[in-house]
């Protein structure tokens, strides 16, 4: 019997399943929560991940994991690939007068050009969710830190990166290994599906430079082990 397992890092909690893949009935399963909060460290939810999976009964006789996760979050790295500072999530609101911000300055002024010049530009409008706006918040408001940023990365991201065995220390080698999907890229608001292809302009003016960013993998491409 083969075995595959899926992990589920939502807002407030993970989950492991493991199944039959031939037939698809459960096996075994596991959760651990997250901290409340909207804005979080990282680590918690590595720690999260691993206590689901020893609840599960572990990886080692599954053939193939799949991570799935909250969207839009913020997770910044600096050149060693240590966590910077807390990740914002997707329900962190602070950001609101920033998603403005980057509306009013593409049209300038005129809200409804902006809007319009994202629309065409991304397929996303900003809004106080998406990672851009939160990127933009860090420069204003967190300038020594936003200097730091070497890596941005999705809560999902991260943790795909962690289970494949990178981390804080890893440095260029570790942060190359970075990668993400279509659909993660698409939430972040500097990502041009059409293009399948980033957009490293918006990063420069609302971060103030371009840093790395995890390469968009296929649906059926292998990004660790």
């Amino acid at each position: 019997m083969t075995l595959v397992a899926g992990i589920d890092s939502s807002t407030q909690s993970c989950k492991v399943v493991i199944r039959d893949a031939a037939t698809g009935a459960l096996i075994r399963s596991g959760r651990a929560s997250h901290p409340e909060g909207t804005e979080v460290d990282p680590e918690f939810w590595f720690t999260a991940m691993q206590a689901a999976i020893a609840q599960a009964g572990g990886l080692d006789d599954v053939a193939a994991v799949s991570v799935g996760g909250q969207q839009h979050g913020m997770v910044v790295l600096d050149e060693s690939g240590t966590v910077i500072r807390p990740a914002l999530l997707w329900n962190d609101t602070r950001s609101a007068q920033s998603a403005t911000d980057i509306i009013s300055d593409a049209g300038d002024g005129d809200m409804e050009a902006g809007a319009k010049y994202w629309a065409q530009r991304t397929g996303t409008l900003p809004v106080s969710s998406i990672t851009l706006t939160k990127l933009r918040w860090l420069k204003d408001n967190e300038p020594e830190n936003a200097a730091k940023v070497a890596a941005v990365c999705l809560p999902h991201d991260w943790l795909s990166w962690r289970l494949a065995g990178y981390g804080p220390g890893s440095g260029a080698e570790g942060l190359a290994a970075l990668r993400t999907d279509r659909s993660d890229a698409s939430g972040t608001g500097y990502y041009r599906p059409a293009e399948n292809a980033y957009d490293l302009e918006a990063l420069e003016q609302h971060l103030g430079h371009a840093p790395l960013l995890p390469a968009v993998a296929g649906p059926l491409e292998s990004i660790g082990r």
